[in-house]
């Protein structure tokens, strides 16, 4: 029988959420990769035990994770039903809709129809009453953004969710779906977006800067670039990579003799600060408190321990500032 680790949440640190009172772990797990059905079961229940043991108590995840689709919510449930469901009330479980899921026309995008009939789903596969946040997973240039809030908002009153996010949405978007909620009164507290050192959209478009000014919490997916800002591609590209086994988020075009030296350039920096590239890439998304948490993949309980060693250790000099800047260019 699992028993939580009791000092766990001293490992952690946690952030407020834009102005709710909902508090997000620096560190949060994804279950995008790695929590499909050609996945391990024991290694990700492993996964999760070992991130809660560590003080994550956010679990994010989304209506088409595998694959197949919604494998990663069936596996998940498997898991709360095996060892977690105790610790139902200290975990914080996310989940979204917006991407293909089913066929016809009423399985994607920003609809009522879809955005209900896909929570409703998602609630069966993990076995919840609730889940804490839902997000609407992308944009949708075709429904109007009053039909998708709406649903959200909805979707808070009938009780199958907490709180609501957005995600993928730019700055214009997010402002647009914030006056709309705001209105309603709606527990909008969060955008979920790329970022890395190498994907800067939610600084050059004003985001970044937007969300925490107006009460908006962000939460960083990809930090790591997909797995470029490790050590893994140092000396180009092995065959164990993600390139080689699943080509579909990171090409090889992408892993550049100039990506490659830019990679090298932070990885001594980071070993100036006694931490791996990883850490660092991690460390510096959360570096000035405009991110409230970090999203981070795994394959196996060990990276996520290694991930962790960022709780405390995500400031900076303006010298590492500079040279991180530079290596950036």
């Amino acid at each position: 029988m699992y028993q939580a680790d009791e000092t766990r949440y001293d490992k952690m640190q946690y952030h407020r959420c834009g102005n709710s009172g909902l508090k997000l772990p620096e560190v949060s797990l994804g279950m995008w990769h790695n929590f499909g059905s050609n996945a391990d079961y024991d290694n990700m229940k492993n996964m999760c035990m070992t991130a809660f043991d560590a003080g994550i108590t956010h679990f994010d995840l989304a209506n088409n994770y595998g694959p197949v689709y919604g494998a990663a919510e069936e596996n998940f449930g498997r898991i709360l039903k095996d060892v977690m469901k105790p610790y139902r009330d200290e975990l914080v479980i996310s989940t979204k809709a917006g991407f293909d899921m089913w066929p016809g026309p009423y399985g994607n995008w920003g609809s009522k129809k879809y955005l209900v009939a896909s929570l409703d789903q998602s609630l069966k596969r993990m076995g919840l009453e609730y889940v804490d946040i839902f997000y609407h997973h992308r944009p949708d240039p075709k429904t109007p953004l009053e039909e998708t809030m709406l649903a959200l908002d909805g979707i808070v009153k009938s009780g199958k969710a907490l709180y609501v996010g957005i995600s993928n949405y730019n700055k214009e978007q997010t402002k647009q779906a914030m006056e709309i909620l705001r209105e309603l009164r709606t527990p909008f507290i969060i955008n979920q977006r790329n970022y890395s050192l190498f994907e800067r959209d939610i600084e050059t478009d004003g985001l970044k800067h937007f969300a925490a000014g107006n009460g908006c919490g962000i939460i960083a997916f990809c930090p790591l670039a997909q797995g470029l800002l490790t050590d893994k591609y140092l000396h180009g590209i092995p065959e164990d990579s993600r390139i080689r086994k699943d080509g579909r988020f990171l090409q090889e075009s992408a892993v550049t003799p100039e990506r490659i030296t830019q990679i090298r350039m932070l990885n001594e920096i980071a070993k100036g600060r006694g931490q791996s590239l990883a850490q660092m890439a991690l460390s510096w998304i959360l570096r000035d408190g405009e991110v409230t948490s970090v999203l981070i993949g795994a394959s196996k309980p060990s990276q996520i321990l290694e991930n962790v060693k960022i709780v405390g250790n995500t400031k900076f000099t303006k010298e590492e500032l500079d040279a991180i800047e530079e290596a950036c260019r």
